[in-house]
């Protein structure tokens, strides 16, 4: 978290970042992490519609080469890449997309998962001025050291000059006089 002062002892908290904030080869660690609860992974399942036994059913899934309940592999990408938001894109103007999702190890219920991203490219925007788009790889790890999820993912922030008229004007429509 970041303090911006807006004026004698006030602040605004921000998240997130400005295109000017990343260059390509910064590593960020996302903290906090994440244990699986089995309620969360029957609950998103069944949210995702997903029926496949092997994300509920410990009976199937005691039958099967993991020999237990595998969390859906979906709520793994959700939950790596909104372990990102607050550092990455708390601030950007859109998500544009995932790129090359590999599943490296399988998740069980009570793994406790982790997020890193490292920044791989930048550019300014050609259709949008003002803006720019940065390019991450992030990567999902158990608490025992197993990658579980690596995956790139862009996105559209603006660049400061921009970012600071539109912060500036929403603070100053919300304040309270």
């Amino acid at each position: 978290m970041t303090l911006r002062r807006v004026q004698d002892n006030e602040y605004v908290e921000e998240h997130g970042g400005d295109y000017e904030d990343f260059e390509p080869g910064m590593v960020i660690r996302h903290w906090p992490g994440r244990t699986l609860s089995e309620a969360d992974n029957t609950w998103l399942t069944l949210l995702t519609m997903n029926q496949h036994p092997l994300h509920f059913d410990r009976h199937y899934g005691a039958g099967t080469g993991y020999g237990r309940v595998l969390v859906n592999s979906g709520i793994t990408l959700c939950l790596i890449g909104g372990m990102t938001v607050q550092a990455l894109s708390a601030r950007a103007v859109a998500n544009l997309g995932w790129d090359r999702v590999r599943l490296k190890d399988p998740v069980f219920v009570g793994d406790t998962l982790y997020a890193t991203s490292r920044i791989l490219h930048k550019r300014l925007s050609r259709s949008r001025p003002g803006e720019g788009i940065i390019t991450v790889e992030t990567t999902g790890t158990k608490s025992t050291g197993e990658t579980v999820i690596v995956f790139e993912r862009s996105f559209l922030v603006r660049c400061r000059e921009q970012a600071e008229r539109v912060i500036t004007e929403a603070t100053e429509s919300d304040r309270i006089e």
